[in-house]
């Protein structure tokens, strides 16, 4: 199926591995430019390079990278410097730290808050009116599924997404819907990244059980029974940008392999 939107503009964020990486790759494949932001840069340039050596040389998108930390002020200004304009945005910062809410205080709040429910705002502040003037804008936010299925051990990120779920919900049915832009997030399961792994070592830390027990146990709870990859979540990405997901907004798509057993 061509998406059509080659030529397109995106900024993907935490793009230099994992979730963010799957959808830049998928999006590149479709024929979109993609501007790459993680704040590691060697791992960044080292995906960007691998995205690029899979085009046709000489036909294929502009892919560039900027390594900043795109949740800091400084970080987006950056971002901006090099391209003011995007089409398509795709907003993604790493989960917050893991473990019992008794041990967090004000600052990891504020923190957790300030990358995982204020950053996308202003992401979004800064580009969704550009992209209604010109009649077509893509605005998906990499959330959890933890916004419907609260996870104990994330107790931060369970806050701080839930809070951006919130505004998206009013958002996405402004008059932005009228102009073309729509505004959803993504919500993954249990995906074979770093960030999973994390994940299991701050359970295995809390109940004594090893990580290859927690994963084992994790995936039983799936009805795939095996954890997604990024590519396959990154091609639900490209569609979502895409322009046969136009009557689609303010969404909260459910990627979990079947895990979340509500019927809404």
């Amino acid at each position: 199926m061509d998406l059509g939107i080659a030529g397109k503009w995106a900024l993907v964020c935490g793009a230099s591995k994992g979730l963010g990486l799957g959808c830049a790759t998928a999006l590149v494949a479709e024929g979109v430019n993609v501007l790459m932001v993680a704040r590691g840069e060697q791992a960044l340039a080292l995906s960007a390079s691998k995205i690029r050596a899979a085009c046709a040389i000489g036909t294929g998108p502009t892919v560039q990278f900027v390594a900043v930390d795109i949740t800091t002020p400084t970080g987006r200004a950056a971002v901006f410097a090099r391209r003011s304009e995007f089409d398509i945005v795709v907003t993604n910062a790493g989960g917050p730290p893991t473990g019992d809410f008794r041990n967090f205080g004000r600052d990891d709040w504020i923190a957790a808050v300030d990358a995982n429910m204020l950053t996308p705002i202003e992401l979004i502040k800064a580009t969704v009116d550009g992209m209604a003037a010109r009649g077509f804008g893509r605005v998906v936010n990499i959330t959890s599924s933890a916004v419907k299925a609260p996870i104990d051990v994330l107790a931060l990120s369970n806050g701080a997404r839930s809070g951006l779920t919130g505004f998206v919900a009013g958002l996405a049915r402004s008059g932005l819907a009228a102009q073309g832009v729509t505004i959803n997030n993504l919500l993954p399961g249990a995906f074979d990244t770093d960030r999973l792994q994390a994940v299991f070592q701050g359970a295995a830390a809390k109940t004594g059980q090893t990580v290859d027990a927690l994963a084992a146990a994790r995936r039983n709870t799936i009805p795939a029974k095996r954890f997604g990859t990024p590519e396959e979540f990154g091609a639900i990405c490209a569609f979502l940008c895409s322009q046969q997901a136009g009557y689609i907004t303010g969404q909260n798509v459910l990627a979990d392999g079947g895990a979340f057993s509500g019927t809404f």
